[in-house]
């Protein structure tokens, strides 16, 4: 029988919605928590998925030093040994941590403490440096502190809803979901954003961009409403300073409908409406994320938004707020506890005043006496060598960061490494000289903050698993072994939230992160803890902020600040012409650890691509669906094309999850320049000068097997790897010749039993070959040198057969599924395995909207994740009609 639900968190994006886990063994069911106020019930496609990823596969189950096994005293030592070293020979800032929003609150919170204020150094930064920091530097120059002002519900309430840089439908499809159902009593969304998302397609308004012009348009936004006499001059009077400043500044440049719209690369009607429905809509929320927050000028952006809502007093008023979007599950929870090298913990700052409180609460004489290094300048600091010691937690910035090929080569140049991680193997964890197991999702125990500031718990759902830890407890530990036991003397994760709920209210002082009442909590409080946002008081939780008008300021006004439009930090030119902008897919998370795992989140987007405009591609000679190189100043990668006018011209799209494991040629950070907003330190991820030409290889081909495989060294072969059900499909490309093939032939026939069953076809440059272990299928190659390879959807599936029928095994040499028709169209919905063919054969049928496709498919009828595409195919296969009716 199985065990009762436990309620629980979901580790991917900062909606946080509320999992409902059934655990059996180390098996999980999964549904959405209908109780937790974030998701009421609802699991996107990645949720949904979470049981999918929570076995055993690829763990690291105990601690390493280079190749071995160590104990963790043994461990422990050397990691406390090395820094205590290395900071006496070279001082406290010679040492780094680089952690993560996949932490717990009480992670994060251990892992500032530790190296803020008993090694010294502001030297931790964290990958939420890649998605927020230039959001929270907004936040502190407008209200005085990171502050988000509003709630949910303000998503529900709001008649109009802007997203800006923000493709909701596939990084917050939850909150989508919210946004969709308000569209049916007359939510209008507009969309900002270069490229034509889900979330574009969809929206009553889609301002298509040009690159870095977000600055321009909410200037020339605050113009208009102040020539239309729409602003708030009471709210600003009682409640805003620097709004003259701010004028001026505006009155400088034509800003004008006309200028405004033709600087931003959009029709002035479309512009004009935007403008039209702001200034008529009070209840406005203006949702902005990575699209705006990934630029050298993303401080700006951000304060542009702020500028335009504080002008006309829409801020701490029911559906009406500017709202920025954290993308990691505990992205807040680390910007709280100052996980950022910029800030102390409890959003103190390095003053004096706030260094000393620091330095009292926590016993420790050697608060760190300034920030630290930001996330790009670490690594160059590594790089330079000044930094000899670095602690990677439960991240992976050998991909994730910008020119990540700078960055491997920095953390193979570091003379000491150690990772925690739950995997065994990433490309970061390759550079580690120790290796540290931690606990993965289902098996941590803490707190995590979304992006409504409310504190949820994220519950043990299995036991841990071989001599893995918590993230809190092997800093602690490592801590005590450093010499500072007393400070780091918890025994579970309940004391550590404790202390920090208490730090939140000491000597607070108008201070709005504070979560007082929580400090006191027992342990059975803890443990049945729900959801809450703060600033938590006797009352309860808080919704909004600054509904009284007042912000964290020395006079409690707002600060309006002038922002500067400005192009790209980098302009493209006749070498490098295109602008690539880099993001993520519906369906995986970061760099495929976790969603690596789950073969149906591979189905949607299963290999990386580039997306580019079709009238580009022509001009370069590159076609659909084939290889090209793109390039920039900072790398190469190969990777398919996909053509599409929703893809602006001049500009290109690759998404940033695949890794060395899964598809060394595809990876997209190495071509990213790494040039960061001067405020914030954050990357500009969305505009790097690139270029794209056809790869033209001689011979293409793919290897089915029941494990991941990669291809030995001196190979110049592009490959991905894409899960399946019981087996890995391999993608092979190359340039070369028959023995370049053959080399691979003989690599992937290693260690097979047999014979093996082989069809070839010299006239056609065609392979088929197969391995048998027993009567079951063992591996597939297939390789040719022209003409079509064959659907591999109905060999992955001969995988799951005990025993192969005489009649399978000739459809292996023939290429070709036995007695059916072999869907290869794409998949569009994860959930049910819905693919597009369906999808269109329902339209066909008379299924004129998503809920008709939806009965007649199943498609959209779970988590919604694909609902935007689906309306997206209805619009294409109408069109088409009405093309062939002309």
């Amino acid at each position: 029988m199985s065990r009762a639900a436990v309620r629980t968190a979901c580790p991917y994006c900062g909606v946080g919605c509320g999992v409902a886990g059934r655990p059996e063994g180390r098996a999980l069911e999964v549904a959405g928590d209908a109780a937790h106020p974030s998701n009421f019930g609802r699991l996107c496609s990645k949720g949904s998925a979470l049981g999918a990823t929570v076995g055993l596969e690829g763990r690291l189950l105990s601690p390493m030093i280079g190749r071995r096994a160590a104990s963790w005293d043994e461990a422990t030592a050397l990691v406390a040994r090395r820094f205590k070293e290395t900071i006496a020979r070279h001082g406290q800032d010679s040492v780094a941590f680089y952690v993560s929003g996949q932490l717990l609150t009480e992670d994060y919170y251990a892992a500032n403490k530790l190296m803020k204020g008993f090694i010294g150094s502001g030297n931790i930064d964290t990958n939420s440096r890649l998605c927020m920091a230039s959001a929270v530097v907004a936040h502190k120059q407008a209200f005085g502190a990171d502050l988000v002002p509003g709630c949910y519900e303000d998503l529900d309430l709001a008649d109009l809803v802007v997203f800006s840089g923000h493709n909701a439908a596939w990084t917050h499809p939850v909150l989508f979901r919210r946004m969709e159902q308000a569209r049916t009593r007359g939510q209008r969304h507009v969309v900002i954003d270069p490229r034509r998302t889900d979330t574009a397609e969809v929206a009553d308004l889609h301002l298509a961009l040009a690159p870095q012009r977000d600055v321009r348009l909410w200037n020339g936004l605050l113009a208009e409403l102040d020539r239309r006499g729409a602003l708030d001059s009471a709210y600003i009077a009682a409640h805003v300073a620097g709004f003259a400043e701010v004028k001026a500044a505006l009155s400088a440049d034509d800003q004008s409908p006309a200028a405004v719209a033709a600087d931003c690369g959009v029709p002035l009607a479309d512009l004009q409406q935007f403008f039209d429905w702001f200034a008529q809509t009070p209840r406005t929320v203006s949702l902005f994320s990575m699209g705006a927050n990934q630029s050298a000028q993303g401080v700006a952006k951000g304060l542009a938004i702020l500028n335009v809502h504080l002008a006309t007093g829409r801020i701490g008023k029911p559906g009406a707020c500017p709202f920025s979007i954290t993308g990691q599950p505990n992205a807040m929870g680390g910007r709280e506890t100052g996980g950022m090298a910029t800030t102390l913990a409890g959003h103190m700052d390095f003053d004096d005043v706030s260094r000393a409180r620091v330095a009292r609460f926590w016993g420790a004489q050697n608060v760190a006496p300034r920030p630290g290094l930001k996330a790009i300048d670490m690594f160059d600091a590594i790089a330079d060598g000044k930094i000899k010691a670095l602690w990677v937690m439960a991240t992976n910035p050998a991909v994730s960061l910008p020119n990540a090929d700078k960055v491997r080569a920095a953390l193979a140049a570091c003379p000491f490494v150690v990772v925690s991680d739950c995997m065994a193997q990433t490309d970061t964890m390759d550079f580690a000289h120790v290796k540290l197991p931690a606990l993965a999702w289902g098996e941590k125990d803490g707190t995590v903050t979304n992006s409504e500031r409310r504190i949820s718990r994220q519950r043990r759902l299995f036991d841990p698993p071989g001599e893995a830890r918590a993230d809190w407890r092997i800093i602690a530990d490592v801590a005590s072994a450093m010499g500072w036991r007393e400070a780091f003397d918890w025994r579970s994760p309940a004391q550590v939230f404790r202390e920090w709920a208490r730090l939140t209210n000491y000597e607070n002082q108008g201070r709005m992160l504070a979560l007082g009442p929580l400090a006191g909590l027992t342990p059975q409080a803890y443990e049945a803890l729900e959801p809450v946002q703060w600033p938590v008081t006797a009352a309860g939780g808080t919704a909004r902020l600054f509904e009284d008008g007042v912000f964290q300021t020395a006079d409690g006004r707002a600060r309006m600040v002038v922002t500067e439009a400005r192009g790209p930090a980098q302009a493209t030119d006749r070498s490098f012409p295109l602008a690539l902008n880099t993001g993520r897919v519906r369906d995986h998370w970061h760099t495929l650890t976790r969603t690596g795992l789950a073969p149906d989140l591979c189905r949607h987007t299963p290999e990386p691509y580039v997306e580019m405009h079709p009238a580009d591609a022509e001009r370069l000679g590159v076609i659909d669906r084939a290889l090209v190189r793109v390039q920039t100043m900072q790398g190469e990668a190969v990777t398919l094309t996909k053509l599409t006018d929703r893809q602006r011209q001049g500009s290109i799209f690759m998404p940033m999850h695949w890794t060395q494991a899964f598809a060394p040629s595809g990876r997209a950070n190495p071509l990213v320049a790494a040039a960061v907003d001067p405020k914030s330190g954050q990357p500009e991820f969305k505009h790097t000068p690139a270029r794209v030409r056809p790869y033209r290889e001689t011979w293409r081909g793919f290897f089915i097997a029941r494990a991941g495989w990669s291809p030995p060294a001196g190979l110049d072969l592009v490959w991905r790897r894409i899960p399946q059900h019981g087996c890995q499909l391999h993608e092979f490309a190359g340039r070369g010749d028959e023995t370049e093939r053959e080399a691979l032939r003989r690599a992937l026939s290693k260690g097979a039993r047999g014979e093996p069953m082989r069809f070839e076809d010299a006239s056609a440059g065609s392979l088929r070959e197969a391995y048998l272990a027993g009567e079951a299928l063992d591996r597939v190659l297939f390789t040719a040198t022209s003409g079509a390879l064959p659907p591999r959807d109905w060999l992955a599936e001969l995988f799951a057969k005990d025993a192969l029928s005489a009649l399978d095994r000739t459809a292996l040499l023939i290429g070709r599924a036995p007695g059916r028709v072999v869907e290869s169209a794409p998949l569009v919905c994860a959930c049910r395995g819905v693919r597009a063919d369906r999808i269109g054969a329902a339209i066909e049928a008379g299924a004129g909207s998503v809920d008709a496709v939806s009965e007649a498919t199943g498609a959209g009828s779970s988590c919604g994740s694909c609902r935007p595409e689906i309306v997206w195919i209805i619009a294409q296969t109408q069109s088409k009609k009405v093309r062939h009716a002309a």
